[in-house]
């Protein structure tokens, strides 16, 4: 009798699995789960020492501005996210990492887009998490001058500074994908955020307004400083991310692992 023969052929890793491998990977290394929390503990710890110190002495002030004060802890918070998006990538060129990676999953868009939907999902994630518990536990100290919950502006600053965390970790991981270390990722971004981007604002005025962390983060006041709407700013920030996020796919796509 004749034999029938059945024939296997290999079938493509689905979505689903390589969003939730991409998720393990994240989950268990221990650097990017410590500056994920980072990012709540830093912003929320700062903006209720900072507002717990002052009160509402400063709100005579003509600078002052209640909304932004409950949020001020976001320049340390913005570094742990950006922390968070470069470990979540440079692990991957740690010990030749990569290759087991897109051996698994050879498709590389199919890859890189899941790294970066767990690394902007998760930093979404605690993003709303910190914004919120940072304006509630800011404005505690505010008395009188502290902006209700129900304002306009107040939800537009939570969700939007949790948009800007998310966009800041993309922003890391991007890079990073490009520069294949995290060494030299960190390396330009935390002085260009803390040291560049201030000099720079003091110095050249209106130019410094489009730079990814003065442009975000008009979208944290009532009354923005900058001539950028806080809607604008966020998405000047969007772009610098999307640049980095592009630019981290033709290095990915093109190069060897």
């Amino acid at each position: 009798m004749p034999t029938s023969t059945s024939t296997s052929t290999p079938t493509s890793t689905s979505t689903a699995a390589v969003l939730r491998s991409e998720w393990i990977k994240i989950r268990t290394l221990r650097g990017t789960v410590w500056s994920l929390l980072a990012v709540f503990l830093l912003t929320v710890g700062f903006a209720v020492a900072a507002n717990a110190a002052t009160g509402d002495s400063e709100a005579d002030s003509a600078d002052f501005d209640a909304l932004f004060s409950v949020f001020i802890g976001l320049d340390l918070g913005q570094i742990a996210a950006i922390s968070f998006g470069t470990m979540s990538v440079s692990s991957e060129y740690q010990g030749g990492a990569i290759r087991a990676s897109l051996t698994a999953v050879p498709n590389r868009g199919l890859f890189y887009a899941a790294k970066l939907a767990n690394v902007a999902g998760l930093a979404l994630a605690m993003g709303l998490a910190t914004t919120f518990v940072s304006f509630l536990g800011g404005s505690a100290f505010l008395g009188e001058a502290a902006r209700g919950p129900g304002d306009g502006d107040t939800l537009r600053a939570c969700l939007g500074g949790a948009v800007y965390l998310a966009l800041m970790a993309l922003f890391a991981a991007g890079l990073t994908t490009a520069l294949r270390s995290g060494l030299a990722t960190l390396s330009i971004l935390i002085p260009f955020i803390l040291v560049v981007s201030m000099v720079l604002g003091e110095a050249s005025g209106s130019a410094a307004d489009y730079l990814p962390d003065r442009a975000g983060q008009q979208v944290l006041y009532a009354d923005p400083p900058s001539d950028l709407a806080p809607l604008t700013g966020l998405g000047v920030t969007a772009l610098w991310a999307g640049a980095a996020v592009l630019t981290g796919w033709w290095s990915l796509r093109r190069r060897d692992a």
